[in-house]
């Protein structure tokens, strides 16, 4: 399997969520057994020696990569979700979006100081999702080992938001 045939398993959805917007489906790829195994195994092959002791996944397709990785790495499984998901005591950063503002939490004891994290996601697009997220982690002492992607949508830009972190996607568009 390579880009091509990943490509060939997202579907293009027009004026979703809003028109103008071309959404980029993976639930066509999830489906595809073979093809989820392919991409799960291609994202730990990059890490798999990087030290991960954490995968931090983010709302909420990002824990459907995040749990596989974390399985593969041997690593724990950490969510960050949105405000008033979490049962107990989080820390909480605000954030920008294209149409306003959001939060995102983390439980205060899910990421330990000097711990090596893998930060994931399904799609980079604007970024500011993933740059409240690095935040998060390193305001709990966490080390951003890497910053993961199955897409990045490259003329949003996202990758400059995110600066000095090595970022990482198997298809950019």
């Amino acid at each position: 399997m390579n880009a091509d045939d990943l490509r060939a398993k997202i579907r293009d959805i027009k004026d979703f969520p809003t028109e103008g917007i071309l959404f980029k489906d993976i639930t066509t790829l999830l489906k595809d057994g073979p093809a989820f195994r392919w991409v799960i195994d291609a994202l730990a092959k990059r890490y798999i020696t990087a030290g991960i002791d954490v995968v931090v996944g983010i709302e909420s397709r990002g824990f459907i990569f995040a749990g596989a990785l974390a399985h593969q790495l041997g690593a724990g499984l950490v969510p960050v979700r949105k405000l008033g998901k979490l049962p107990a005591k989080t820390v909480q950063v605000e954030y920008e979006l294209e149409y306003g503002r959001s939060a995102l939490a983390i439980h205060e004891d899910a990421v330990q100081p000097d711990q090596r994290v893998l930060i994931v996601d399904d799609v980079l697009a604007t970024g500011g999702t993933m740059a409240a997220t690095i935040r998060l982690v390193e305001q709990l002492g966490g080390t951003v080992a890497g910053v993961t992607f199955l897409l990045e949508l490259s003329f949003l830009k996202g990758r400059e938001k995110l600066g000095r972190y090595a970022i990482d996607a198997l298809l950019v568009y």
